[in-house]
């Protein structure tokens, strides 16, 4: 066997350096564990351990207003999620055997780069894709994964990228610098406008390099039929692109489709909303398409040869991971996709959506509180509330909500002022106009999202805290 350092990086990438060096010091990869680690998590959870106790950090306490101490309530997981306790012990144990990733001739980088490369199987395995088809490339998080697909997929300004209301500033902005901008509208109650992609889709025939849109939304909650949406994109010679920072550690999602024309194309996606806060994540795509990209970012790793004059690039993924790697970021996440797995989505989706409702019921009791979005037929919401108290300004609301008994919200817009606005109902116009009145305050939300391991004692909580704040008058501000 040659010296790794004899061998070319692509060689070394692709997984052929030896794994006897990693044998002869007791280490396996965590990619071997996948299965295995979602098997004993089920079987874990069924035996009637909480998934509540799976979560590190979960009795902290933190410190109120008045200088007394309360558990934390945390209901913005929308934003991030804590971590497995499994996660961080993985990535302690790990960094034990922490070398460098590429061509490293020592026993613990070879150990490591057998994780790094072995882990995008698991990714793959984890989103349904076929490894002959789909490429798994490691990222920052979700905006990392999605500037680099929009830097190296769309190739002219002049071609058309149809995005939708809906869109985090992520899955927006990005495309905004390269292409040809479009939009597909939302209804009254926030959901997508499916006969607007498709009516734009017609009208720019031939134009249209690529449908983006979220999977599910940060705002509301709605979860978008991407594999009907990849259809139509299909159908029009375009590709699609799927944010799943939302959905990920919510509901099962696949790159397959019911038929080859619904198959998603590319997904980007954070480890920290999975319960992995290491700032890992990932992009899946088609290989065929990635290999020939134009890298988006530039640096060591990426290439082949450098010559004085020229420089010949790696495929993907290796054209993608320009600089040294964040491997802990790269554990955490494969340790937390095997957790997922074993808790089981179904077990998942049932608990989150049991405590939605219980949370929508619980606030729309609350004389003065307005809800957001569609609360009645909530089967395509994810765990999402969004609301507003009559006479209470929405950072009031959080601070003491925190203040006073220790739960975490998040007021604001959300990273998605164009979507916020349209659900409060304040028109592009009137925004445009206040852009440089410094005593506007624009549109604003109080926002509970929910996690796998929050309870419906948690959610009767924040509910009774709401109620408190709108019934003290006293201390309501004029909005």
């Amino acid at each position: 066997m040659p010296h790794p350092m004899d061998i070319s990086r692509r060689e070394f990438l692709a997984g052929s350096a030896a794994m006897g060096a990693a044998a002869a010091l007791g280490l396996t990869a965590c990619s071997a564990q996948g299965t295995s680690e979602a098997a004993a998590t089920s079987a874990a959870t069924q035996s009637g351990q909480s998934v509540r106790d799976m979560i590190y950090g979960i009795d902290e306490k933190v410190t109120l207003a008045d200088g007394s101490q309360r558990a934390a309530v945390c209901f913005d997981n929308a934003a991030t999620t804590p971590a497995f306790k499994a996660v961080k012990d993985e990535v302690d144990t790990e960094l034990l055997s922490y070398g460098s990733i590429g061509r490293g001739a020592g026993q613990k980088s070879t150990h490591c780069n057998d994780v790094y490369t072995n882990g995008r199987q698991t990714i793959l395995d984890f989103l349904g894709a076929d490894s002959d088809k789909y490429t798994a490339i490691y990222t920052a998080n979700t905006t990392d994964g999605l500037n680099k697909l929009a830097r190296s997929l769309v190739t002219s300004k002049d071609q058309v990228v149809i995005s939708t209301r809906m869109e985090h500033h992520a899955n927006d902005l990005p495309w905004r610098d390269v292409a040809t901008m479009l939009y597909a509208d939302v209804d009254a109650q926030g959901r997508l406008k499916m006969d607007d992609i498709e009516a734009l889709l017609a009208a720019n025939e031939g134009k249209v390099r690529l449908v983006t849109v979220t999977a599910a939304s940060n705002v509301t909650g709605y979860f978008n039929d991407i594999h009907a949406i990849a259809k139509l994109a299909h159908a029009h010679g375009a590709m699609i692109v799927v944010d799943g920072a939302q959905a990920v550690a919510h509901r099962s999602l696949s790159m397959r489709g019911d038929s080859e024309d619904a198959d998603i194309d590319f997904i980007a996606f954070s480890a920290h909303k999975m319960y992995a806060p290491y700032g890992g994540g990932a992009i899946v795509g088609l290989t065929s398409v990635l290999n020939t990209a134009a890298p988006p970012v530039l640096g060591g790793g990426i290439v082949d040869l450098v010559t004085e004059n020229d420089a010949v690039f790696l495929p993907a993924p290796a054209r993608f991971e320009a600089g040294s790697p964040n491997y802990p970021g790269v554990v955490s996440m494969l340790k937390a996709m095997g957790i997922i797995q074993g808790i089981g989505f179904d077990y998942i989706e049932n608990h989150e959506h049991e405590l939605l409702q219980r949370t929508l019921d619980g606030l729309r009791q609350i004389d003065g509180a307005t809800l957001y979005g569609d609360c009645d037929d909530i089967d395509d919401r994810g765990g999402i509330v969004v609301f507003n108290i009559d006479g209470h300004w929405c950072t009031d609301v959080a601070k003491t909500l925190a203040d006073e008994a220790g739960i975490a919200v998040r007021a604001g817009m959300f990273c998605s002022h164009v979507y916020s606005s349209r659900l409060l109902g304040v028109s592009d116009a009137e925004i445009e106009a206040n852009k440089s009145n410094a005593s506007y305050r624009f549109p604003n939300m109080v926002r509970a999202s929910i996690g796998i391991y929050n309870t419906a004692d948690e959610v009767d909580t924040l509910v009774d805290e709401v109620a408190r704040i709108a019934a003290d008058t006293a201390s309501a501000t004029t909005v």
